[in-house]
């Protein structure tokens, strides 16, 4: 074990030397890539010195999501002591089922989730769980919600025609759950955005008192803190006034810009989260954390239980379920993600991720007043949004944004909204300062001209 974590130290230095040099690799077409690499698996293994050289290649060549040029994604960065974090609960190896097996891992969830709770101002009877990723995360809300609207589906199966909300700009996971749990796709009603990209709520009214007249039952209305092209914030109180009206469960999405939960200057986005049935945000996304570290709270805890608790007899033999947090998990064997995030809350406290959050808006009113005060470029983005959208001249979005990537200058996403595509640049990684924003668009200029 020694000699690996020697190697992995070695191949580590490197990378981090070859993300000052080169903040992107050169990407190998998906056609080369076996070419490329020794990835084939046989019935022999290979020799320590060519194993060495074989995965430091492939490090080598893999995208650099943690360098000062990646803006394509909704996370970036690397925070050392969420990292250190990772690291350890890779070599523990515990599973967060039972306290038997995970121990004060346990605890640390707990202590997480439990404060999680009181920033939302959430009643004691709430609880959580961590979740494999947000989309998991929206699915568990799902279920949490089918299982109220009817107690009986968990034994009996879906039955009846149930319908379910969310803004034409939410995140696509909220198909793939439909079909997950039994509802259907076609009992999806998408609800029309105004020109923010937030959910209109009389819009969501008509089509709530419309599925009941034509004999739905309405149950689940997902609400979005950050949509993933624009950034944008759907009004909480309204919706969620709404849903009450009409019980209806109500979820806060807030995988990528829940985290604004813990800056008081931003925290008035997401107003009214106390009042929602649960509540979802990604460590991973606006806290830099590793992937994957996705939670999710809800008002009573009990919802957890009743959707997702089973006995079994020869897992859970001590301790009481409150510290055996299998019996509120998707999963069986699950991987300890509490641990990084804890290692991150812990060293730098609430107001060191506050901190973190609102450097990241700050970094985007940054992008945004370059953008202002140059005619060469379109805005279509609005404050609060650390999601900077526009284009450059007149050239095709696509266009840039593939060929910057193919030769290795920037790695930039592209959406569209209303009609228009642009450029997408987000400014979730901490870790940039204001020259890293002003560089990226000279990068962006040089390249084009």
């Amino acid at each position: 074990m020694q000699e690996d974590l020697s190697l992995f130290h070695e191949i580590a230095e490197k990378l981090f030397t070859e993300e000052e040099k080169n903040p992107v690799v050169r990407p190998i077409p998906p056609d080369e890539v076996y070419d490329e690499f020794n990835l084939h698996l046989d019935e022999d293994g290979i020799t320590e010195n060519e194993f060495a050289e074989l995965i430091e290649k492939v490090v080598l060549n893999t995208p650099r999501t943690s360098s000062k040029l990646f803006f394509n994604q909704l996370f970036g960065g690397r925070n050392t002591k969420a990292t250190l974090g990772e690291l350890l609960a890779v070599l523990l190896n515990t599973s967060m089922y039972t306290y038997k097996v995970g121990g004060p891992q346990v605890g640390i969830e707990k202590a997480l989730l439990s404060e999680i709770c009181n920033l939302i101002n959430y009643p004691k009877n709430a609880g959580g769980t961590f979740a494999p990723g947000g989309s998991m995360s929206n699915f568990m809300a799902l279920l949490m919600a089918r299982d109220v609207a009817n107690q009986h589906i968990k034994t009996e199966g879906v039955h009846q025609k149930m319908t379910l909300y969310t803004s034409a700009e939410s995140h696509y996971s909220i198909q793939k759950n439909a079909s997950f749990a039994g509802v259907g796709t076609q009992q999806i009603r998408s609800i029309q955005t105004d020109e923010f990209g937030k959910m209109i709520p009389a819009e969501f009214e008509k089509q709530v008192q419309q599925d009941m007249a034509d004999g739905f039952l309405p149950f689940f209305v997902n609400i979005t803190a950050g949509t993933t092209v624009l950034g944008a914030f759907d009004e909480i109180e309204s919706l969620d006034a709404i849903a009450k009206k009409y019980k209806i469960w109500s979820h806060v999405d807030g995988a990528y810009c829940g985290a604004v939960l813990f800056s008081e200057k931003y925290k008035h986005l997401i107003k009214g989260v106390e009042n929602v049935d649960s509540f979802s945000f990604n460590a991973h996304k606006m806290l830099n954390t590793p992937l994957s570290s996705s939670i999710i709270v809800t008002k009573n805890r009990y919802n957890l239980h009743h959707s997702f608790a089973c006995d079994a007899n020869y897992l859970y033999q001590t301790d009481g379920d409150d510290f055996n947090l299998g019996k509120t998990s998707l999963q069986c064997g699950r991987r300890n993600d509490a641990l990084k995030y804890w290692c991150l809350w812990k060293s730098i406290g609430t107001r060191g991720l506050a901190k973190m959050v609102n450097h990241q808006f700050a970094l985007a009113e940054t992008a945004r007043n370059y953008i202002k005060e140059n005619d060469d470029y379109t805005l279509y983005s609005y404050d609060d949004s650390i999601s900077i959208c526009f284009n450059y001249k007149d050239i095709d979005p696509k266009v840039l944004c593939n060929l910057l990537y193919e030769e290795a200058k920037l790695m930039v996403g592209y959406g569209h909204f209303d009609g228009v595509d642009f450029i997408r640049l987000v400014t979730i990684n901490s870790n940039n300062t204001d020259e890293e924003i002003e560089n990226f668009f000279k990068v962006l200029e040089k390249f084009a001209k």
